[in-house]
């Protein structure tokens, strides 16, 4: 027997019944109240379609450096064509695409410059990074419903993140992790300050980061934090990055990076707070109460927590949770979860007192806080 709806559930069925008539939609077109929304939907379903299209567009600025050849100043159509070794009719649809994307703007004299979105991306190593590595993602849709049938993992992006499902990621050889840690460590960046404007480290004496990468986050903690003692815990391949890394920030002294498993050592003691930064959402339920257990291990009594990600039901950043719902599965494992699921992970995990601190862009990255109990 099949169970009462709810009050909501009915309404939506009935808005979907009456959406799906054509002659409403052709009504709400014309009638002046309805006019705005109903373009608006066109628009957003005509988005839809043209999603891959537009993710193409940007990816064909970054591997031709658009971004940055104008960065240096406004060109010519022919002069932008000849730099990027470009045939004059393909540079221009390009630049047409770039425009109506407002990453580029024509100016009134012809020439073409950066619009604000194309300015953002010729600043920000971190975006054209994940834009780059997206060709893995877009190799693995090129039949999205082969990749939702098939078993995860068995994918170009499950072996980008070569540590996604190895047997023994311990074991990962420098050359594996390379350009994902790199990948990490430019796109950190965009979060690190949006975190650290929201948690207050000021009486922190020690903070471990948990699979902290080449130590992005860290380095920026201590610049701002100049008596913080920083300790970072990854795989022995990534931590070597790390450290290097500590080393040429002139941290050295005050920040360490140790290599382990995740899942078979037992992390480093003595921090009175641990960050896990974009960690949790890329794993399964039962590998992600894991890492919180671990987390709850390192620290003593009234210690906190830091989980920074983005996060399921954020209102206003819909798209980033379809986003992450596709890339995740494409990885190979994880999925992204909302506050209150978060929230109940923390707890059976032994954390207590759990809160959210507001961030900037949330959503980039919200912050969820808890105490050791």
């Amino acid at each position: 027997m099949r169970e009462a709806s709810s009050l909501r559930d009915r309404l939506r069925a009935w808005r979907s019944t009456i959406v799906a008539d054509a002659r409403f939609r052709r009504f709400a077109a014309r009638f002046p109240l309805t006019r705005p929304f109903a373009r608006r939907a066109t628009r957003d379903l005509f988005a839809l379609c043209a999603g891959f299209v537009h993710s193409q567009v940007l990816a064909a600025c970054v591997r031709l450096d658009l971004f940055g050849l104008l960065r240096a100043g406004p060109l010519a159509e022919a002069a932008i064509a000849r730099q990027l070794d470009l045939p004059a009719e393909g540079a221009r649809a390009l630049l047409t695409a770039a425009e109506a994307l407002g990453l580029l703007v024509r100016r009134d004299d012809g020439l073409w410059a950066l619009a604000d979105l194309g300015a953002v991306a010729a600043s920000d190593a971190g975006i054209r990074a994940m834009v780059l590595h997206h060709a893995a993602l877009y190799a693995d849709l090129a039949d999205p419903v082969a990749l939702l049938r098939a078993p995860r993992g068995a994918t170009a992006l499950a072996r980008y993140w070569a540590y996604a499902g190895a047997p023994a990621p311990g074991a990962l050889a420098p050359e594996s992790v390379a350009d994902y840690s790199a990948l990490m460590a430019a796109s950190q960046a965009m979060i690190a300050g949006e975190i650290l404007d929201a948690v207050d480290l000021s009486r922190t004496a020690t903070l471990l980061d948990v699979a902290g990468g080449e130590g992005a986050f860290l380095i920026a903690a201590g610049a701002r934090h100049p008596s913080l003692r920083l300790h970072l815990f990854d795989l022995p391949a990534v931590a070597a990055r790390a450290a290097e890394r500590f080393a040429a920030a002139g941290l050295a002294a005050r920040a360490r990076a140790t290599g382990g498993d995740l899942f078979r050592d037992r992390l480093p003691q003595g921090a009175d707070m641990v960050s896990l930064v974009r960690v949790v959402h890329d794993h399964d339920d039962a590998a992600a109460q894991t890492i919180l257990r671990a987390a709850r291990a390192a620290l003593e009594p009234g210690g906190t927590l830091i989980v920074a990600e983005p996060m399921a039901g954020t209102p206003g950043a819909e798209p980033v949770g379809a986003y992450f719902a596709i890339y995740l599965w494409a990885m190979g494992q994880g999925r992204p979860r909302t506050f209150r699921e978060l929230a109940a992970m923390a707890q059976a995990a032994g954390f207590a007192r759990v809160r959210e601190r507001r961030t900037a862009t949330p959503l980039l990255v919200r912050v969820l806080c808890a105490e050791a109990a």
